[in-house]
């Protein structure tokens, strides 16, 4: 059964909407950058202390800069570059291998109709957003 990377993100977007999953994504390159940058100016500015004041400084800066906002998982995903939403895919197609399908709506209605399936395919999205992405998941109640 041929099924086109888009159709199984299209079922991982209802999977995750459904159970309104929302993931933060942190920057901590940004992070980093403000946390030296302020280190560096307050040690010119002030020498040794000011290096030191700089840096606590830079570091709370940077953590409130980094300390990302949610934005909902269908969002995430259909953003990914296509080598990412060719990941999922694999990851995903290996969990319903064994379903007898034609289409993608039927694949949806099969999947949306078993609670094992969805959990399988949650705990892979999930386990996806966390190492790959390394970002943090939330469900809205």
């Amino acid at each position: 059964m041929p099924v086109m990377v888009e159709d199984v993100m299209k079922l991982l977007c209802s999977i995750s909407e459904e159970r309104k999953m929302k993931a933060a994504v942190k920057q901590s390159g940004r992070g980093a950058l403000v946390t030296g940058a302020v280190a560096f100016v307050g040690g010119l500015v002030g020498g040794p202390p000011g290096l030191a004041v700089g840096g606590a400084v830079g570091g709370l800066l940077g953590a409130w800069m980094t300390s990302g906002q949610y934005k909902p998982i269908p969002q995430i995903l259909m953003e990914l570059p296509p080598a990412e939403q060719q990941k999922l895919f694999n990851e995903a197609t290996a969990i319903f291998r064994h379903l007898e399908w034609t289409d993608a709506v039927q694949l949806t209605a099969l999947v949306m109709g078993s609670q094992a399936l969805q959990q399988q395919l949650l705990a892979m999205l999930v386990n996806y957003v966390t190492k790959e992405l390394q970002a943090e998941v939330r469900y809205d109640d």
